[in-house]
């Protein structure tokens, strides 16, 4: 060997010492306890020790060791999953894994990935629908995670193993609302996967991502890859939305598998793709673990989840709002709806009002808030410090369980005549125009009824439909008003509007 090529092999060791560092793969144990969880109690979690801690990687061999050891430690506790569905007609949209047309959500058709229906009687009107996703066995005495898009009105679910064992399983809970499902199978010899601290993970973190992708055929598949981002929202896959972000390849068939870290423990399951084409372009969803975890402990020990309910919509504060309300960027969060008889209404928060502090946290993201209040159990008591035009006030609030609500709906429109000023134009919500929009008759509404695509308003998300409430913080209450608050608004001047859409109010500030 040149001294070239063995300075070469020396410096590709000390790169991989350097990029792996002190991390613990090998010779995972687990310690699982005798009696199993049921409905009166809580589960019991695997534990993991490790026999080698912070045992640095020698060499090339070692580093792929390590992953090896990763993969064999976990991919056990990986199943794949089945379900029947009957349906009363052939015709029907292909599924995908994610509870919606690959149309809807990638733009492309994926029909081979199901089977054909079957006639389940002999007027051929009666079908099986069949789909697949995967799972993660949580528990000794056979809890397996998964979500909920997976299992959801499935008439038949069973699993297959890492032995090939195929077992009938039963749905033992769903929350729709983080997109998770717990299902229970009774079987001895199954290997529970330990749950880790998802919040402990950090960005470019390696990570490794378990399931069965695109079919049975590909089951218990294994993809590497690093943590892209964490606490990922507004993805639209779930009413609760902290997603970590990864590159490691998922593809339909993997949701609800395991998104495993470099010590074998679970972190996330993995959820959705976002993508053009319905196929890997780098970028999936795993729900975080301690997420999972809450979700998983209140399916087993009650059959559902409550969460806290406070009774507010809240929002972000971006430049504009900052500026039209003296705040910092990131300062709080902006109140819009307060629901009447709601926790929020019943102690005097109002439409408006920002919050600074949450239980003594400071606050800088809707979502982040969003997620903790849900996390608080109904009757919890929370502490918020509240600005409300520049002075400070505290609140002592009780949290209820929240109640069932429709969602109201907008049609969109064609663009009409514009108002070149603001960027829009609105009208006074006749009975005429209520018919046309498909909304209720209002005196002295106002209602957005077009608007530019290119404007500032709509960049700012102002929308055909939205009710306007007030203009600069003075109320409208007649068309005759807005019309005056807006005649002296000029070019580069900063609207602040606050508006009605389906119920929720909604602060918009921008530049004309």
């Amino acid at each position: 060997m040149s001294k070239n090529q063995k300075l070469l092999k020396y410096l590709l060791l000390v790169f991989a010492g350097i990029a792996v560092g002190a991390l613990v793969f090998s010779n995972v144990e687990f310690n699982l306890s005798v009696n199993g969880p049921n409905l009166s109690s809580k589960p019991n979690f695997a534990t993991a020790k490790s026999n080698i801690e912070n045992y640095p990687i020698q060499s090339l061999k070692g580093f792929n060791e390590a992953f090896v050891q990763i993969a064999e430690a976990a991919t056990p506790s990986v199943v794949t999953i089945f379900t029947e569905k009957k349906v009363n007609q052939r015709s029907m949209s292909p599924h995908d894994f994610f509870g919606r047309s690959f149309d809807d959500f990638f733009g492309h058709q994926f029909d081979d990935f199901f089977d054909k229906p079957e006639r389940g009687s002999r007027n051929g009107r009666t079908e099986i629908q069949r789909g697949l996703g995967s799972g993660v066995i949580v528990t000794g005495d056979g809890y397996i995670l998964t979500n909920n898009h997976v299992i959801d009105d499935a008439d038949a679910v069973y699993i297959r193993t890492f032995d090939n064992r195929r077992i009938d399983a039963k749905v033992v809970g769903k929350d729709p609302k983080t997109d998770l499902a717990v299902i229970k199978v009774n079987a001895k010899g199954l290997k529970p996967i330990v749950i880790g601290d998802s919040d402990k993970l950090r960005v470019a973190e390696w990570v490794i991502a378990i399931g069965s992708p695109l079919g049975e055929n590909f089951a218990r598949t294994v993809t590497q890859g690093i943590v892209s981002a964490k606490g990922r929202a507004n993805v639209g896959l779930a009413d609760y939305e902290d997603f970590i972000q990864t590159d490691a390849a998922i593809n339909p068939g993997n949701s609800g598998g395991a998104l495993v870290n470099i010590n074998g423990e679970l972190v996330g399951i993995n959820t959705a793709i976002a993508s053009r084409t319905g196929g890997f372009e780098g970028i999936g969803f795993a729900v975080p673990s301690n997420m999972a975890r809450k979700v998983l402990s209140a399916l087993i020990t009650t059959g559902k989840v409550s969460r806290g309910y406070l009774g507010v919509s809240i929002q972000d504060i971006d430049e504009n709002l900052a500026k039209a309300m003296h705040l910092k960027v990131g300062e709080g969060v902006l109140v819009g709806t307060v629901v009447e008889g709601s926790p929020a209404a019943k102690n005097g928060i109002k439409t408006g009002d920002v919050i600074l502090d949450f239980n003594g946290a400071k606050v800088t993201s809707s979502v982040v808030l969003r997620n903790t209040i849900a996390s608080q159990s109904p009757g919890a008591t929370v502490k918020m410090r509240v600005m409300r035009d520049g002075v400070i006030k505290l609140f002592s609030i009780r949290l209820q369980e929240p109640a069932a609500r429709g969602v109201a709906s907008r049609s969109a429109g064609g663009e009409e005549k514009i108002s070149a000023a603001i960027g829009f134009k609105a009208e006074e919500l006749t009975a005429e125009l209520a018919q046309k929009l498909n909304m209720k008759p209002a005196a002295g509404k106002v209602v957005v009824t077009s608007i530019a695509t290119s404007s500032n308003a709509y960049l700012a998300g102002l929308r055909r439909g939205d009710i306007i409430l007030s203009v600069n913080k003075q109320s409208v209450t007649s068309f005759a008003q807005y019309s005056a608050l807006v005649k002296n608004i000029k070019s580069g001047d900063l609207v602040f509007l606050l508006v009605d859409r389906g119920g929720n109010r909604i602060y918009f500030a921008f530049n004309v």
